[in-house]
């Protein structure tokens, strides 16, 4: 599912929970939620850093930044919460979802509290922090001369594009960013166009290769995935 626009189809991770364990939907789907949330302000760090010292695309990185902080304030609001379950109970059409909403609500207001907010967030940094070094390797293995913080910030800003592009896996969008960024350090497409290639596949394919092996021992283990009607 990250290759889904905005990897939203890892909503799938909530309901393979609740055929497991009976949770419902409402309960557990905040988290993949609160993962993109911290995907975000992980990346927006780095990002930022790297903004900073290279002076680029400083404008997109703050505005995303932004937004992400002033979605966990909200979230983190009672007043503005009920304020909304509360508007939404007024229309016709979605009134009769409040008490999922309701519940989406509780389980989001909790994880975005300070301390697990912070947990998570570090964590997802850590996770990134690799990505971007596994870019970092292959960049010196085809003797580009570039330090880790550029590799680390290109690697971030080229992801974050590719996210808000809601393209799915911010195919095209991120392979362009990260091979343009590159280029624009003065070397050959080839090497930049191979770069991408591989860190996309390592990255982005890998994990998507993981997901299929996953959900073949998923059903081995606890029968075929079946949608409810």
């Amino acid at each position: 599912m990250s290759v889904t626009p905005g990897k939203m189809g890892e909503l799938l991770k909530a309901y393979l929970v609740k055929q497991i364990t009976g949770e419902p939907i409402s309960k557990t789907a905040p988290i993949i939620f609160a993962e993109r949330i911290t995907d975000f302000l992980s990346l927006v760090c780095i990002g930022l850093i790297g903004g900073y010292v290279f002076n680029f695309g400083r404008a997109i990185i703050i505005a995303v930044g932004i937004f992400f902080i002033i979605l966990t304030i909200a979230l983190t609001n009672r007043t503005i919460g009920e304020r909304a379950i509360n508007l939404f109970a007024k229309i016709n059409l979605i009134k009769k979802y409040v008490e999922h909403a309701k519940e989406a609500y509780e389980s989001s207001y909790r994880m975005l509290q300070l301390k697990p907010l912070v947990q998570m967030s570090f964590l997802s940094l850590a996770a990134w922090l690799f990505e971007c070094l596994g870019y970092y390797l292959i960049l010196i293995n085809f003797h580009v001369e570039i330090s880790l913080l550029w590799a680390s910030f290109s690697y971030a800003f080229a992801t974050i594009v590719g996210a808000i592009s809601m393209l799915p896996g911010g195919l095209g969008v991120t392979e362009g960013s990260l091979t343009v960024l590159l280029q624009q350090k003065h070397y050959p497409l080839d090497i930049a166009f191979a770069s991408t290639f591989i860190i996309r596949i390592v990255t982005l394919w890998f994990a998507v290769f993981v997901g299929v092996v996953s959900v073949l021992l998923y059903q081995k283990r606890f029968g075929k995935i079946t949608i409810e009607q």
